[in-house]
């Protein structure tokens, strides 16, 4: 019998302390002005006295991961990518009610702490963090041996902002005559990776190395694609523009999480016709056989992000956008419920483009 110590156990302190040291450098890099020290104590500390500008600072919080996304990080032996996905996923749900992401924190769960893995994800999520102009507060590493393999590891995180409580976007704002504002996805992001393993690793029995001409590479390649950010963009429109609302198009797919910021005293119907359907997407519809109502259900068929704008600003929120480096729509309009459906409804109408 081996002895009875924690590195018998599975669980090495001097690997979790050289996995710190490596990831050090780069949260360094997703600090704010508000960030009172550094990594390695027990609480992230950030200061308040901040919001003090605030008229009427409402907090906003949101707790996320990334999925079965992570499988195909771990085949693939690429980790930094997934630290980006897990910060989309988090932050741009602050963004739909207009809330500035101040700080966020990770959980990384692993078989066995392996140092320079730990440190590519949390590369990735400095990275992201950097870019959304959120901090990255700080976050734990757990080491799971017999609970997960040594090379399986999940990811979770947790993220708070802030918004004015007159600057609130919501559902209470839509209103008929307001236009459909889609925003390109860059990919699957992070949701629908159970039925696209699925449909393209289990039934059709692909590799990820496999090459795939319609998506121009590697079949992990376009899988691993990063999840797009659109927090400081869609900032900026709704300081610029008079937008009601905003959907995160994640797991349920876009006629679902638009539903989610419409009220009972309008419908609304989205044109496929106004956007051409991206390749992953119709590679899956196609090998697996799935049917556009289960496609749609899942994936988000191209549309990351959608705004509800007033319909006079439509052009001008489109025009915005693009010059942001975000590729943008109209996609389709709000009426009084009954027009295109019943009440709080969303409908998609047509042929993608």
């Amino acid at each position: 019998m081996s002895g009875g110590s924690y590195a018998a156990a599975g669980v090495s302190i001097e690997e979790g302390d050289r996995a710190v040291e490596l990831m050090k450098e780069w949260v360094d890099k997703a600090r704010r002005p508000e960030v009172v020290g550094g990594i390695g104590g027990f609480a992230g500390l950030f200061d308040a006295s901040a919001l003090k500008d605030y008229r009427r600072p409402l907090l906003a919080t949101s707790a996320d991961g990334v999925g079965t996304k992570v499988a195909i990080a771990q085949a693939m032996d690429v980790h930094d990518t997934i630290g980006y996905d897990l910060v989309g996923m988090l932050v741009d749900d602050l963004v739909v009610c207009g809330a500035e992401p101040l700080f966020l924190t990770d959980y990384i769960a692993c078989g066995k702490v392996v140092p320079e893995r730990i440190a590519d994800v949390v590369k990735g999520i400095a990275q992201a963090c950097a870019e959304a102009g959120t901090a990255l507060l700080g976050g734990e590493t757990a080491e799971h041996p017999g609970l997960l393999e040594p090379d399986e590891y999940d990811v979770a995180g947790s993220t708070t902002g802030v918004v004015e409580a007159d600057r609130l976007l919501g559902a209470e704002l839509v209103r008929p005559g307001d236009a459909v504002v889609a925003m390109a996805s860059s990919g699957l992001h992070s949701n629908g990776y159970s039925l696209v393993r699925h449909v393209l690793l289990g039934g059709a029995g692909w590799t990820l190395d496999r090459e795939v001409p319609e998506l121009g590479g590697r079949l992990g390649e376009t899988l691993l694609t990063p999840t797009r950010l659109y927090t400081l963009p869609c900032l900026g429109l709704a300081d610029a523009l008079d937008v009601h609302a905003m959907s995160h198009v994640t797991g349920g797919g876009l006629a679902a999480n638009l539903a989610r910021v419409v009220p009972e005293t309008v419908s609304v119907r989205v044109d496929r016709s106004s956007w051409s359907r991206p390749a992953v997407f119709d590679l899956v519809a196609d090998v697996g056989s799935v049917r556009r109502d289960d496609l749609e259900e899942a994936l988000n068929i191209g549309v990351g992000m959608v705004a509800l704008v007033a319909g006079e600003d439509a052009d001008a929120a489109v025009r915005f956008l693009t010059d942001q480096g975000v590729e943008a729509w109209i996609a389709g309009d709000v009426a009084e419920a009954g027009v295109h459906g019943g009440a709080g409804s969303v409908t998609l109408h047509g042929e993608h483009a």
